[in-house]
């Protein structure tokens, strides 16, 4: 049997067409804006490139006001270089405002690609925990018990600690985690880590922590 000829994705052709449409009206406002020779072709990437790390940190499901927030910042840029080079914007007499927002684009984007791209630890080990859907008892609220006013007042009996959970119950992928943040914190102060330092940096209960010690021991 003879394959079936390639089929071609009109919308990922329609894609392509448009990616390079767009591309070409951003290296021409560069070039109309001073930025000429090879920086006028990296103005294009560096708004392509923000593009795909703001969809990558929307598509990842963590901080998506920031994915928004710089996937907006570049759409409008791309947008914008689009509209000023059909005919709206004398390209040979560019105004001073638009150079100076092509001058300083490249900072802009410096700074969301590097804010998209490294997220703190305390996420990822979150991301970590809702993924495995981890459930933890919740650590009871501590409440200062007043003296008693007579003698023959029974003294309260404190409630046992909620038990830790079986060590063979934490996630795979949280205990790995934790051995990287272990070995990390190992490599900075030349010590083990307690289990109060590792609750604190992967931001879970005391109890879910102490099994997770256990592993690393």
């Amino acid at each position: 049997m003879r394959k079936p000829p390639v089929r071609v994705d009109a919308v990922l052709v329609q894609a392509v067409i448009a990616a390079a449409l767009s591309f070409a009206h951003l290296h021409d406002l560069a070039v109309a804006a001073g930025q000429d020779g090879w920086k006028a072709w990296a103005y294009p990437v560096s708004v392509d490139l923000l593009l795909v790390a703001a969809w990558k940190r929307l598509r990842s499901g963590q901080s998506k006001a920031a994915g928004w927030s710089w996937f907006l910042v570049a759409l409008a840029a791309s947008l914008g270089a689009n509209i000023a080079t059909a005919g709206l914007l004398d390209l040979s007499h560019v105004p001073p405002w638009l150079r100076v927002l092509v001058a300083g684009w490249p900072a802009a984007a410096f700074l969301g690609g590097t804010l998209l791209a490294h997220g703190p630890d305390t996420d990822r080990a979150a991301a970590i925990a809702e993924s495995d859907v981890i459930d933890a008892p919740a650590p009871e609220e501590e409440h200062e018990v007043e003296p008693p006013v007579r003698a023959r007042t029974p003294e309260l009996v404190a409630e046992p600690a909620p038990p830790s959970p079986p060590a063979d119950h934490v996630p795979a992928a949280l205990i790995t985690h934790a051995r990287k943040v272990a070995t990390e914190h190992h490599t900075r102060t030349g010590a083990p880590i307690d289990t109060a330092t590792l609750r604190a940096r992967l931001g879970v209960p005391a109890s879910l922590a102490e099994a997770i010690a256990t592993h690393l021991t």
